[in-house]
């Protein structure tokens, strides 16, 4: 990688070449001087690449009616809704920008130092703006010289071109800070933890206010949260999507098995990472790849461990599409191909649990009847296996059976793997599911290698399985289907995919 040069600058607006901001590079840094004749040369001889037929962004409709519901919740108030900024990971690189759900979900852009400024009307409503960083005017410096620039690091769209994208008015970014000094006093709410400039003007702003003005900010938060727990058409599209790319992900790494066993679970880790970023943005979490006694680890995601034969492989990942909605799917897989007896046997139990899980989600039903189901099956298994004493009623009130599968048994799943997580309690898991509501149901069942509780054979043995489930008008629609559930289609599946000796 070349490296970035950091120039100081005066930061003006998008414009003529004469209104633009002048770059100066630093005396001390890697480039001392740059020529006259140089600067003036780099001014000229650029071909015009304005577009000018731009269609609107396939979602424009739906973020302008989560716009329209998030202005009629909030009336004479101002929100502001920021991306998110570059972080660094070390030094002078930054980790990739991915921007904040909540300013995707409304506006469908993914640029960063991006926000979204839902201004008051006096007759009512709001008046949209998103603030980006315009594109480099060709007489400005910075396209070349700030190691941010557009020769660094390729072509922003213009304002122009980004409100035809939108669907909405744009304005300079440089400017938002001032702009709303100056804007006329209304209550304002900003969502936090994106943009610590943004929250230090409007902390300035809102002087004496701080109690109120956190608790404001914080009720924007759960609403937006509260408000994405149901998906659109166009949101269930981009999960499928996301689901079926991560299908094919899982077919890669089955393929890929010989190869893996032959170096470690970082080769089951790059081979579902190219699925993802050829048919998506990335993947949505952290990919966990799991041989042997790695998989009693619930987010084990070091995936430095051997991978064995006769072992098996808890493969836990999703493919985040292009508009950033992520897939979230595990399957457990004996990496020779068969399930041995006592795999096959818990492999067994937690497959029945989460057919009870399954089962349980539908309209009208509470969101913990799946969790609870998938419970019960486990806790009346391991009773039968004789690792829990029963009856059953105890156990489960007791909650004896989590010392082998931790964890719920779900989540929702949208922008992100654990989406609406601030959502208020009574809206998600002490409310019943809706049509248009996508989770995961995902039991599973882990005994640890020293766990001195359960018999030797079953020490070190880690089983889950995840599937999106959609709630649908009369009960539901497992989006993942395409991947095998049952040990013997498992089985049958790797025996297609599986090089043959």
């Amino acid at each position: 990688m070349t490296e970035h040069q950091r120039p100081q600058t005066e930061t003006g607006q998008e414009g003529a070449a004469g209104d633009a901001p002048v770059f100066t590079p630093r005396k001390n840094g890697p480039y001392q001087g740059v020529s006259e004749e140089l600067a003036e040369w780099m001014r000229t001889g650029w071909a015009d690449t304005e577009r000018t037929d731009l269609p609107p962004l396939e979602q424009a409709p739906y973020t302008a009616k989560r716009r329209a519901a998030l202005s009629a919740r909030f009336p004479g108030e101002r929100i502001v809704v920021p991306a998110g900024n570059l972080k660094v990971r070390s030094n002078d690189t930054e980790y990739p920008f991915r921007a904040a759900s909540d300013y995707v979900y409304l506006t469908g852009d993914q640029s960063e130092d991006g926000c979204l400024v839902m201004e008051p009307r006096d007759g009512g409503g709001h008046e949209a703006t998103v603030y980006l960083l315009p594109r480099s005017d060709r007489g400005n410096g910075e396209f070349w010289l700030d190691g941010h620039g557009e020769l660094w690091v390729g072509r922003r769209n213009s304002l122009t071109e980004a409100a035809r994208l939108l669907g909405t008015a744009t304005g300079d970014v440089r400017r938002l800070p001032e702009i709303l000094r100056e804007a006329p006093a209304a209550p304002t709410r900003i969502v936090r933890g994106h943009d610590a400039a943004l929250e230090e003007v409007l902390a300035g702003l809102r002087e004496g206010d701080g109690d109120e003005a956190a608790r404001r900010d914080e009720e924007l938060a759960v609403h937006l949260h509260d408000a994405r727990l149901v998906k659109d058409e166009w949101e269930i599209g981009q999960l499928q999507r996301a689901v079926d790319s991560t299908v094919r992900g899982f077919t890669d790494v089955v393929r890929a098995l010989p190869q893996a066993e032959a170096t470690s679970e970082r080769y089951i880790e790059g081979t579902f990472f190219l699925r993802a970023r050829v048919e998506g943005n990335d993947v949505g979490y952290g990919t966990i790849a799991a041989a042997g006694p790695n998989a009693t680890t619930l987010h084990w995601v070091r995936n430095d461990g051997a991978v064995r034969p006769g072992e098996l492989l808890l493969l836990d990942a999703g493919v985040e599409t292009t508009t950033l909605y992520t897939a979230d799917v595990t399957r457990t897989l004996p990496i020779s191909g068969r399930f041995d007896d006592v795999q096959r046997r818990v492999y067994d139990l937690v497959y029945a649990a989460q057919e009870a899980g399954i089962a349980a989600v539908a309209p009208g039903r509470p969101f913990r009847a799946f969790h609870e189901a998938a419970q019960r099956v486990l806790a009346e298994g391991l009773i039968e296996w004789g690792l829990l004493e029963g009856p059953l009623e105890r156990v489960l009130e007791l909650g004896l059976q989590r010392r082998y599968t931790l964890h719920g048994t779900g989540h929702m799943l949208g922008l992100d793997v654990h989406d609406c997580a601030v959502a208020r309690t009574e809206c998600y898991v002490d409310a019943d599911l809706e049509p248009g509501m996508v989770l995961t149901v995902e039991p599973g069942l882990y005994f640890q290698p020293d766990d001195l509780t359960v018999p030797e054979e079953l020490r070190g043995i880690g089983v889950r399985i995840e599937d999106d489930v959609l709630v649908t008008a009369d009960g539901n629609r497992v989006l993942s289907a395409a991947l095998p559930r049952r040990s013997d289609e498992v089985e049958a599946w790797l025996a297609e995919l599986l090089p043959r000796s």
